[in-house]
């Protein structure tokens, strides 16, 4: 299913022994547009630590009428993961101490977005053999939703709007587009684009940059945000463009998936 990042922000965060806080934000990956940690705000649950990293590996569902984001993964084991200070870049030698601590195989190294594996569930339940250290595989690309949403959308003959959320996959948490507001260039509609379509991402000038003319974006299918995503306006959107599509014909799956109820490949570009 395709889910908003923002919809599920201070949802409550359900450990399978009792809750450890809020959602807060989410890290992902700009090199593969997936995200890799949920931050969660444990809010007092535990005085010496005010937030906690968990990755996908260990969610479980979100329950949207109650607002509870369950994981599967005790209090404890939450409360004894390594420590990390998010005033600073996420290290890859942090990344490595976590993935140790939980027993699990990294995700970076393999050929797919969850190294060898379609799904990051599939992580958690790996033989030990797959267990590896690759710290020679530089540093990650770790970026916070948070910081990212405002960023300016500049198309190829100037700026089109606001990045004003993601929509993700919830089974491989891969990003599949990028809310676009454009309210600020004209009266309010909001696009979705897709993450291959991004030419480069200026961290340091808080713009992304696509080879896109303002008036193709202005004219694209208007994404509401009350209505889901089905699988017939993401092919009216893909054509409207002249992309191709990032599913196959083979993911029955993923025919009728939608936003609000409800592999892999490299996209995008960075700099």
């Amino acid at each position: 299913m395709l889910r908003s990042l923002k919809d599920l922000e201070n949802f409550t965060v359900n450990a399978s022994d009792g809750d450890i806080g809020k959602v807060g934000d989410f890290y992902f990956d700009d090199d593969w547009w997936a995200v890799r940690y949920m931050v969660v705000e444990t809010g007092g649950f535990w005085h010496e630590r005010n937030q906690v990293l968990v990755s996908p590996i260990a969610f479980g569902p979100a329950d949207w009428a109650t607002r509870l984001f369950h994981l599967n993964l005790t209090r404890e084991k939450v409360q004894h993961s390594p420590d990390v200070s998010l005033d600073k870049p996420v290290s890859r030698q942090f990344e490595q101490d976590y993935f140790r601590f939980y027993g699990w195989p990294t995700y970076w190294g393999g050929d797919g977005l969850w190294g060898n594996w379609a799904y990051p569930g599939q992580l958690a339940m790996a033989p030990s053999s797959a267990l590896r250290e690759d710290l020679n595989q530089g540093d990650p690309h770790l970026r916070s939703l948070r910081e990212v949403v405002g960023y300016h959308l500049q198309g190829m003959d100037g700026e089109i709007g606001h990045v004003k959320d993601f929509v993700v996959d919830d089974r491989t948490w891969a990003v599949r587009y990028l809310v676009v507001d454009t309210s600020n260039w004209w009266v309010g509609k909001k696009v979705l684009l897709a993450p291959q379509w991004v030419e480069r991402i200026s961290w340091a000038d808080n713009e992304v940059y696509v080879s896109l003319p303002r008036e193709d974006i202005k004219n694209s299918p208007e994404w509401v945000p009350e209505q889901p995503i089905n699988r017939a306006y993401e092919v009216r959107l893909y054509d409207y463009y002249g992309r191709p599509v990032y599913w196959s014909d083979d993911d029955k799956d993923d025919q009728e998936g939608a936003l609000g109820d409800s592999l892999s490949g490299k996209p995008g570009a960075r700099k």
